[in-house]
């Protein structure tokens, strides 16, 4: 893809990243793809752990205990683990402004997520669905290290230091998690579900902070971007 230009009165050339340069933001049906994703994880857990018996210990249980052929109402666990992954693919379609790299990684995460909704727990665990519930989780880690951009007009969520502070947050996040399921902690499930909303949170928080008019072409001329497709 090629970046725009505008000449400057020198005889220069200001070159502008596409997606500034051609006013492609985040279309309105990226921010509800965004939005539903989750809506869909954090209610659909939320809504399916209820659903369970009262003996049902969700602050030690994973969400992927919920898909399990004993519990109850599995159905729901796995209908969100879809839809979250259909529109995780959907948001990352929509991230006009982002580094085609990260939105790959991204559309990636949301494929592994509906392979993960294919392959549900079975009693005394799943192969299939811990690999690629793994390679979900890290692709959701990873995705905003690509889709960062430099320069003076790329939304606050696609700027290199909003990004490394979130990947930050995101792998303390995972740490945690991994050290309750490790030692058997009594924590192990709110430490999964406060990563799994943070890592469908972040797409979300991007795309809002794509959701705003581009910039006039007088304002362009004046704010020079670095060219780095």
């Amino acid at each position: 893809m090629k970046a725009a230009s505008n000449r400057e009165p020198d005889g220069g050339v200001t070159w502008f990243a596409p997606a500034l340069a051609a006013g492609r933001f985040v279309p309105w049906w990226g921010l509800i793809s965004a939005a539903v994703a989750f809506v869909a994880l954090v209610g659909g857990c939320t809504v399916a752990a209820a659903l369970q018996p009262s003996s049902f210990d969700w602050l030690a249980s994973t969400v992927s205990t919920l898909t399990e052929p004993g519990a109850a109402d599995r159905w729901v666990t796995i209908a969100a683990f879809a839809v979250t992954g259909a529109c995780g693919m959907a948001t990352a379609l929509a991230l006009r402004p982002a580094a085609p790299a990260g939105r790959l990684i991204l559309a990636a995460a949301g494929a592994a997520a509906v392979v993960v909704a294919a392959n549900p727990e079975h009693a005394g665990g799943s192969l299939a669905h811990g690999l690629w519930a793994a390679a979900a989780f890290t692709a959701l880690i990873a995705w905003p290290i690509g889709a960062w951009r430099r320069g003076t007009s790329v939304p606050w969520g696609l700027r290199p230091a909003v990004s490394a502070a979130g990947v930050g947050a995101l792998l303390a996040l995972l740490a945690w998690y991994l050290v309750e399921l490790i030692t058997r902690g009594g924590m192990t499930g709110l430490a999964e579900r406060a990563m799994c909303a943070a890592l469908v949170g972040w797409p979300l928080a991007v795309v809002l902070s794509c959701r705003r008019p581009a910039p006039r072409r007088s304002q362009m001329a004046r704010s020079p971007l670095r060219l780095l497709d």
